[in-house]
């Protein structure tokens, strides 16, 4: 799972600041297309087919490519960020690098998480024959537990709670965010795979920034 934009554009000198423009991947949100859905707040884990050990993040093992059972496997990663000047862990798996920040995102073996004992109490909870896709590790010792969940659990991102009612204009959506969500955000899935996000603090930021520049 690449990075999901925003759904609009950041401030270039302000980065925590979205701006009222919409960002060019993701116009299809405003036309009214994909499917709103919960943003879980946990950490990110990833099963992913692996062909002869070669790990598959970026697409599908096609059927002409397996001859033996032995061949697939399925394997679990870890989402792991690089800063610049930061060195990859080993076992790192890239998935996309920004150019301007200097950034790397990938995976690490799902052992290197710090989450990887409760990763372990969750995983028995999906059964013995997972989706390859990506998933939210959320629970009681995850990140403070925003979700409030009393067990630790894997949720499948593609089976997030559907939202309904939610604008897609700017001020609709920031006014939706502040008075009627209770939790990180909102993620939309387009049929083909492209998805769009925006947060509660990304539209705390913009309020704020907004009341400050009235009251200066």
């Amino acid at each position: 799972m690449r990075k999901i934009p925003t759904l609009f554009r950041r401030n270039p000198d302000q980065p925590a600041l979205i701006t009222r423009e919409v960002h060019p991947d993701c116009q299809w949100v405003l036309d009214g297309e994909g499917t709103p859905t919960r943003k879980l707040d946990g950490t990110c884990m990833g099963y992913f087919p692996a062909l002869h050990g070669e790990v598959r993040v970026h697409g599908a093992v096609r059927s002409d490519e397996v001859s033996e059972p032995g061949d697939l496997t399925g394997v679990w990663l870890a989402r792991r960020e690089v800063k610049r000047g930061q060195t990859a862990p080993g076992g790192f798996v890239l998935e996309e690098a920004d150019p301007v920040t200097g950034k790397a995102v990938g995976w690490v073996p799902a052992e290197q998480s710090p989450f990887h004992r409760y990763f372990a109490e969750a995983l028995p909870r999906i059964g013995c024959s997972p989706y390859f896709g990506t998933y939210e590790l959320c629970g009681p010792k995850v990140n403070g537990n925003p979700e409030h969940f009393a067990i630790h659990c894997l949720i499948r991102h593609q089976d997030a709670e559907r939202l309904k009612s939610v604008p897609r204009d700017f001020d609709g959506l920031l006014d939706w965010l502040l008075t009627s969500c209770n939790w990180e955000g909102v993620v939309w899935h387009h049929p083909d795979g492209r998805m769009a996000k925006l947060k509660v603090r990304d539209a705390l930021a913009y309020v704020k920034a907004q009341d400050e520049v009235a009251t200066a």
